[in-house]
């Protein structure tokens, strides 16, 4: 009974070694630890401070250890195996929470009083909130790895060949060529009208060389006065020094087509006829059959005419010619010239730059985020 009245006495006790200011009372209270149990409590107290800790176990029996930390593992005081601590006085440096720890590791429970008080510095902190709130915060780790990387580069030289077009060049194909009569509008016997089918020849590819057609160009004339113009024709494109020289075989329709001549001499007088360029054989049997309602893509009526198309490359069409003269028959000129692009291809050697990444073992530094409860006083 004695020993319980000297440790209550104690407790009342003021001490006087410390100058100007009295203990204020942080917690003072009985609780029961488990067996084999811990307890912890939490206070937070301010710069300066001086804590007063003080234990006694009710009935005398020990406890294997009593811890005082500084949040979150400073130890500022440790005891094992004690029954009572009277007045142990802990100097707080910097502001913060102190967890109280209590380990029973007895088969039976232990009950426990326990009284802390502060002496604050001045009396600035003589008013502090004692009290520990939880509070979520981030904390960042880092994680540390080794793994195979890219620490620097080797470059070679390896010796290739790659195809590359040695030369281009333009030349005129001569598809058609024809004289075609076509009989009077009276001629009983025979129609005055024709079809002529155009049959575009098929582009070439190959590994080292393509043949493609990029236009045509077409002469339509009736009888010699056409003739001659176009006599004349053939000897102006030869004293045209910029003409269309750089095509080979090229004539006057070559340069229509490509457009380095813009004009044909035409003849002013003569049997006239017309023309139509029909897209399709279901267009050519209408214009057969005098269906009016045939589509075309070029027509026109004349002694002459000339053209161009730089648009139609492929599939075949049919030219319609029609004499509406009721008693004359006329002979009709067509000329129709395509124009073939031909690229030649070569291989060439080169050297091709390799760069090979060097590999080693490296270090690295992973974050690791994560949201954690701290215990926050001063609030």
């Amino acid at each position: 009974m004695y020993p319980k009245i000297l440790f209550l006495l104690c407790f009342a006790f003021r001490l006087t070694f410390v100058s100007g200011q009295e203990p204020v009372d942080v917690t003072d209270q009985t609780f029961k630890i488990g067996a084999k149990k811990d307890e912890e409590l939490y206070f937070g107290f301010a710069k300066g401070d001086k804590i007063i800790f003080s234990f006694q176990e009710n009935d005398g029996k020990e406890l294997k250890e009593i811890q005082i930390l500084e949040y979150p593992s400073n130890a500022r005081f440790s005891d094992y195996k004690t029954s009572r601590i009277e007045n142990k006085v802990i100097q707080v440096t910097q502001k913060g929470v102190y967890i109280f720890r209590f380990n029973n590791s007895a088969i039976s429970g232990r009950i426990c009083k326990i009284k802390i008080q502060r002496i604050p510095e001045n009396d600035d902190t003589r008013v502090f909130n004692t009290a520990v709130v939880w509070q979520e915060q981030q904390q960042t780790t880092y994680n540390s790895y080794t793994k195979d990387a890219i620490v620097g580069y080797d470059t070679s030289y390896v010796q290739k060949t790659r195809k590359e077009l040695a030369k281009k060049e333009l030349s005129e194909d001569r598809i058609i060529e024809k004289v075609e009569r076509i009989h009077s509008a009276r001629n009983f016997e025979n129609k005055n009208y024709k079809t002529i089918e155009v049959v575009f020849p098929a582009n070439e590819v190959s590994a080292y060389k393509t043949r493609k057609i990029i236009g045509w160009a077409y002469w339509i004339g009736v009888g010699k006065e056409a003739s001659e113009a176009w006599k004349k024709n053939l000897s102006l494109f030869k004293n045209i020094a910029q003409g269309a020289s750089y095509i080979l075989g090229g004539g006057p329709l070559a340069g229509i087509a490509i457009g380095t001549v813009g004009t044909l001499v035409m003849p002013s007088v003569g049997e006239d006829v017309q023309y139509c360029f029909l897209p399709d054989l279901r267009n050519a049997e209408k214009f057969m059959k005098k269906d009016a309602s045939y589509e075309a893509f070029d027509k026109g009526k004349g002694v002459a005419a000339y053209g161009k198309n730089p648009v139609l490359k492929k599939n075949n069409f049919y030219i319609g010619l029609l004499n509406d003269n009721q008693v004359q028959a006329i002979d009709v000129d067509v000329k129709i010239s395509v124009i073939w692009e031909t690229s030649i291809y070569q291989d060439k050697p080169f050297k091709e730059m390799v760069v090979t990444p060097r590999y080693g073992k490296k270090e690295f530094s992973e974050p690791v985020i994560k949201t954690v409860k701290v215990p926050v006083t001063g609030l």
